[in-house]
């Protein structure tokens, strides 16, 4: 977390690269940020952006002792994703519904490029967030949801459910929030899957099935789950790699903006993430990366995600990038400078 009134410190590793003169590519092979003594990050574990507190940095640099960040929790403490969920003791993915309520979205903070909220907004909702008298403590559906929940409102609700009872079915979570057993059965997989690889991060020694059992996740109820778990470990630890490509991109002047890839994971077994290409310079609309296959263009910006299994064929914009699965970003970049889409 940052801590409260240190925004202003905040450092990216673009920001330690430049420190040091040379580009961020070269900076994170080098990985000076691993040496012994190094500040530890002041972002969460397993997050995509790695932030820093600059007057640590600066006292490691100089060789001085690294002051130590205060203790004390403050409610201007300012927290990412996976602290907002840990404070509330949900999934990270239940806090990305959670922080579309209007609240949330003027507390939100960006920090290093990356969203916090304030610990006392955070708090606040805690304490009046929608849902929080659930159906399994009244014995019925969520007031003033009418006889269905709204589909964005799902994932939240059966978070609910799940968090008061671990073994809960898919045939319950129908009854209690009016909706189609398809669509229960899928949100309850993606909560146990999401929870399960956040388990197996605190915990590397455990298999999915263990995770899932020290979680209450009764193994007849989580097959899906756990290999769906499985696929979002790899899509995590593939997110990092993919954010350095879409950096390299955006310097090479075909993203507007420096977005983060669309990760997907269809038929929750494989991995695959896009990133439009906005600019009028950019080689192709966009390009899709497969952890099968490894880079692609396509050539539609709306959808560049073929839908099924099938691998769409060379031709009318789309064109498969030599370098294997996982090339560095400046070879993504020189496979489409060098050889047009």
């Amino acid at each position: 977390m940052i801590r409260a009134g240190r925004q202003h410190l905040v450092r990216t590793l673009a920001d330690l690269a430049a420190q040091h003169g040379v580009s961020t590519d070269h900076y994170t092979r080098l990985k000076p940020y691993e040496a012994a003594g190094f500040p530890a990050p002041v972002s969460s574990k397993g997050s995509r952006t790695r932030l820093y507190d600059g007057e640590q940095v600066d006292a490691y640099l100089l060789g001085k002792p690294v002051p130590p960040l205060p203790g004390e929790e403050n409610d201007g403490d300012l927290l990412d994703r996976r602290e907002c969920a840990a404070l509330l003791g949900v999934a990270p993915n239940s806090w990305d519904i959670y922080k579309r309520d209007p609240a949330l979205t003027e507390a939100k903070v960006e920090a290093g490029g990356v969203d916090h909220w304030p610990r006392a907004a955070v708090r606040y909702f805690q304490e009046n967030r929608p849902g929080r008298d659930t159906a399994a403590t009244r014995g019925g559906r969520p007031q003033h949801t009418g006889d269905q929940v709204p589909r964005d409102q799902v994932s939240a609700f059966t978070a609910e459910l799940l968090d008061a009872d671990p073994t809960i079915s898919a045939a319950t979570v129908t009854a209690e929030l009016g909706i189609h057993r398809s669509t229960a059965q899928q949100a309850l997989t993606r909560l146990r899957a999401d929870r399960i690889a956040d388990h197996i991060e605190a915990h590397p020694t455990l298999t999915p099935a263990e995770a899932a059992a020290q979680l209450g996740y009764p193994a007849g109820q989580v097959r899906r789950a756990t290999a769906r778990a499985e696929t979002v470990l790899r899509a995590r630890h593939a997110g990092p790699y993919l954010d350095d490509v879409a950096t390299a991109l955006h310097r090479a002047g075909w993203t507007t903006t420096e977005a983060t890839p669309e990760v997907q994971l269809p038929g929750d077994d494989r991995v695959v993430a896009a990133l439009v290409l906005d600019s009028d310079q950019a080689p192709a609309p966009a390009l899709v990366w497969d952890e099968r296959y490894g880079w692609r263009t396509a050539a539609s910006r709306r959808h560049p995600i073929a839908r099924g299994a099938v691998l769409p064929s060379e031709g009318e914009g789309v064109r498969y990038l030599a370098g294997g699965i996982a090339p560095p970003p400046g070879d993504v970049v020189a496979a489409l400078t060098t050889t047009g889409a």
